[in-house]
C-alpha cells in the first residue's frame, strides 16, 4: 500500500481509536462510625484524561507507574477488583497488581485496614481479620453508593484479591467460616508460635488480651459478600483456623490460591495448599524455587533495599519483577474468565 493511502486511512479513523489509556489515581477517606474505623481506600483505574500528564509519586519507596491524581473517571463500565494488603502493610503495598489490572480494563480499590498499617498498629487489630472482612464491605458500599464511581463500576463484575492475612481476608468475603479455637490451639504450637512471630509486630503475642480478641469474634456478623463474585488469594494466612470442608459450604464463586515454595511466614503447607485441600475446587499455583512470603510486595527503590531487609529484598535466584508479571497475568486471566 502507497503511504499516502495508509495516510488517507488513518485519518478516516476515529481519533478515539488512538487515545492513550492512562492510569487514573484518587484516594477517599472513609469512616466507618459504627465499628470506629477510618479507611483510606485508594482506586486506580483507566482514563484517557491527557490534562495532566502522568507522574510519579514523591517520596515514595516503591517502584510503580506513573499515574495521573485525581483525573477523569471512564465514560464506560468496568469491572472492579477490591485489594487487601498484608499485615503491617498499606493500601500502596501491592500497587504493582493495581497498575497490571487497570492495564486490562479494571478499576481497582485498596483499603487500608484500621490498626493493621505499617503506620498505625494496634494489637489487637493484627489479630481479628473478621474485622478486615467488614472494612472491605464497608468501602465497597461506599463506592457504588458514588454517583460518579457507580456510573463506571460494573455492579455484576466485582472481584477481591489479597495477600497473607488479606489473603484469609478475601477468603472469608467468600464465605469461609473461621474457627477461632482451632486457631488458638494452633498458635500455642511451635509452629504456631513460629508463624504468630512476625517482623511487622515483634512480641505481638504479649501484647494480646485473649478474652478482647474472643469478644470480638463473637460479634462479627457473617461475613459473604455476595456483591464479589470471584477470589484471588497470595499467600493467604490463618490456614489453621480451617479444619473442616463445612466451614466453606457457603463458598461458591470461582477461588484461585497462589503460594510461595520457601514461604517461612504463611507456609504453603499450613496455608494455601490446607485452604486448596479443604476446597477442593479452588486452583492452586506454587511460585517454586526460594520465593519467599514478601515477593509479592511491590518492588523497592535501591535506597530503600539497601536498608530494608528480607520484606524487600529476596535471594539472588528471585526476580520479584518477574514473579509479579506471572501472577499478575494468571490474576488478570482468572478475573476474565471469572467476571465475564
Amino acid at each position: 500500500m502507497k503511504p499516502k493511502h495508509l495516510l488517507f486511512i488513518l485519518f478516516l479513523v476515529p481519533a478515539t481509536v488512538f487515545a492513550q489509556t492512562l492510569i487514573g489515581e484518587q484516594t477517599f477517606r472513609y469512616n466507618d462510625t459504627v465499628r470506629k474505623r477510618p479507611l483510606i481506600t485508594e482506586i486506580w483505574y483507566p482514563t484517557t484524561d491527557n490534562s495532566k500528564a502522568p507522574a510519579l509519586k514523591q517520596n515514595f519507596p516503591f517502584l510503580h507507574e506513573p499515574t495521573v491524581r485525581n483525573a477523569k473517571l471512564p465514560a464506560d463500565k468496568h469491572p472492579l477488583i477490591m485489594i487487601s494488603h498484608g499485615t503491617g502493610g498499606g493500601r500502596m503495598t501491592m500497587e504493582w497488581l493495581a497498575d497490571i489490572l487497570v492495564k486490562q480494563g479494571f478499576i481497582v480499590a485498596a483499603v487500608d485496614h484500621w490498626g493493621n498499617t505499617y503506620d498505625n498498629k494496634i494489637a489487637i487489630n493484627f489479630v481479628t481479620p473478621w474485622q478486615r472482612a467488614q472494612d472491605i464491605s464497608f468501602v465497597l458500599t461506599q463506592l457504588l453508593n458514588n454517583p460518579e464511581l457507580n456510573k463506571a463500576i460494573d455492579r455484576q463484575r466485582i472481584g477481591a484479591a489479597g495477600f497473607s492475612i488479606g489473603g484469609y481476608t478475601v477468603i472469608a468475603l467468600a464465605g469461609a467460616k473461621l474457627d477461632l479455637k482451632a486457631m488458638n490451639e494452633f498458635t500455642n504450637t511451635p509452629q504456631g508460635l513460629k508463624e504468630i512471630t512476625i517482623p511487622e509486630f515483634p512480641n505481638l503475642k504479649d501484647a494480646l488480651d485473649e478474652r478482647e480478641v474472643e469478644a470480638s469474634f463473637a460479634k462479627s456478623p457473617p461475613l459473604k459478600d455476595k456483591r464479589i463474585k470471584a477470589v484471588f488469594s497470595m499467600c493467604p494466612a490463618v490456614g489453621q483456623g480451617f479444619v473442616e470442608q463445612s466451614q466453606f459450604k457457603d463458598v461458591d464463586i470461582p477461588m484461585f490460591i497462589v503460594g510461595a515454595q520457601s514461604d517461612s511466614i504463611a507456609p504453603v503447607k499450613t496455608n494455601a495448599a490446607h485452604y486448596h485441600q479443604l476446597m477442593p475446587k479452588s486452583k492452586l499455583y506454587i511460585v517454586r524455587g526460594k520465593t519467599a512470603h514478601y515477593v509479592f510486595l511491590n518492588e523497592a527503590i535501591p535506597e530503600v533495599k539497601k536498608t530494608g531487609g528480607p520484606i524487600f529484598n529476596d535471594d539472588p535466584s528471585v526476580d520479584r519483577h518477574a514473579v509479579h508479571e506471572l501472577v499478575g497475568d494468571m490474576a488478570v486471566n482468572f478475573f476474565k474468565e471469572s467476571l465475564r
